[in-house]
């Protein structure tokens, strides 16, 4: 019986009882914070899940393989929402698709990305135009001049054509369908959601399936494909996170993960600037000409910066996902917020952690007077007071920013 390790996201460590064949496989995998024998312990293996969340199985040359399931600390639902709204602010909410019965990760997301497949080709698969290159012994399209000359040395046929063909195959179709093939090929998806998966596949039988190594194709939304946007984006969260990796030692690691420190980094940045749309200006997200040195050699990235309507950077953030330590939050956090704050000349700048026991806390800096603020957002709680709460983490910001002796952010609008 093939060994299954569950575990929970920066939850303590626990001992398990493996071959050691297998252990070293989750060693070498990296997939886990903690993975060592236990001291105390013969033949088993202390483990402990860090940021990763998700499920994953281990083929072991040698031993039996291993499947390692690793449970998100935030409700199901709610880690669906945060990735769906990163990929499509207004296109995803809570009650898109009922997950009440499930509380697994990787059985909700299954289920998810099938129901709203399901939906797209309710009114049947998208047609639309794709660009085809191919050798032919009919004349239609274009001829490719160039092409004809270099491979067929002056011969009449074949032609080498280009033409315009309207058909099914498009790149919206083309990633449902490796989302689908990708979710079947994982360990952990209920036979129940399995066979409706495999009933959505013998809808897009026709596709051209994704061979393996190559990069999804980009699609644009538009008018005509908006009924498949939800499940396109979320076919992308599937391929984003999903991954078949050979590792050293012939080992094969086949599996679907989600890092919470990108989950959380992109959900906040996201909603900030949905946020801060009311205001004007624009806002950057992991900003990449900002310098700390005048020759420009040491490159900063915050994940916010917010400019006025002067154009000048007027509000920095960053977001952290991190759990709170008896002492306080990690001091290198607010080492790095005094570098930006004096890279771009802001007098304060925003840490926004992931829960907390405080949801605001500031600290003036010693000869200096930059303010830096850290805030907590609390992610188990509904969707519509997640966004609220974010919204009043705007109307903040923006309040300081305008105090500030540079003013330049609007101070009344809401």
């Amino acid at each position: 019986m093939t060994p299954v390790v569950t575990l929970v996201e920066h939850a303590p460590a626990r001992s398990f009882r493996l071959p050691d064949a297998a252990g070293r496989a989750l060693v070498a995998s990296r997939i886990l914070e903690e993975a060592g024998p236990d001291p105390y312990e013969p033949g088993a293996w202390r483990l402990r899940a860090g940021s990763k969340v998700g499920a994953v199985a281990l083929a072991v040359p040698g031993a039996e393989s291993i499947t390692v399931h690793i449970t998100p600390k935030v409700p199901v639902a709610r880690l669906l929402f945060l990735v769906g709204y990163s990929s499509n602010p207004r296109g995803w909410r809570d009650g898109s698709v009922d997950l009440a019965d499930q509380d697994e990760l990787l059985p909700a997301l299954a289920h998810a990305v099938e129901r709203q497949i399901d939906r797209a080709l309710r009114q049947g698969l998208l047609q639309g135009y794709r660009t085809t290159e191919e050798s032919s012994h009919v004349m239609r399209g274009r001829l490719r001049e160039a092409e004809q000359i270099r491979h067929r040395f002056g011969m009449p046929l074949p032609v080498e054509v280009v033409f315009d063909e309207f058909t099914t195959d498009i790149a919206e179709n083309r990633l449902l369908c490796a989302a689908v093939d990708r979710l079947l090929r994982l360990p952990g998806v209920p036979g129940a959601v399995r066979a409706r998966l495999m009933h959505q596949r013998s809808r897009l039988a026709d596709i051209t399936p994704l061979v393996s190594g190559q990069a999804p194709p980009c699609w644009q939304p538009t008018r005509l494909n908006a009924r498949y946007h939800s499940a396109l984006h979320l076919a992308e969260a599937v391929l984003q996170g999903s991954s078949t990796e050979h590792l050293p030692g012939r080992l094969r690691m086949d599996g679907f993960l989600f890092d919470m420190n990108g989950v959380y980094e992109d959900f906040i940045c996201k909603a900030l600037r949905e946020a801060m749309r009311t205001y004007g200006g624009r806002s950057a997200l992991q900003a990449r000409n900002i310098h700390m040195d005048e020759g420009e050699s040491i490159r900063l990235r915050p994940d916010f910066v917010w400019y006025g309507d002067s154009g000048v950077p007027t509000i920095v953030a960053d977001a952290k996902y991190k759990a709170r330590r008896n002492r306080g939050f990690p001091n290198e956090d607010f080492y790095q917020m005094l570098a930006y704050c004096t890279a771009l000349g802001l007098p304060e700048g925003h840490l926004v952690y992931a829960k907390g026991n405080t949801p605001h806390i500031s600290h003036r800096v010693r000869h200096a007077g930059t303010v830096l603020h850290q805030h907590a957002i609390d992610l188990d709680q509904q969707s519509a007071g997640l966004l609220a709460e974010i919204d009043a983490l705007a109307r903040h910001m923006l309040h300081g920013a305008a105090m500030s002796p540079q003013g330049g952010a609007p101070s009344g609008r809401s």
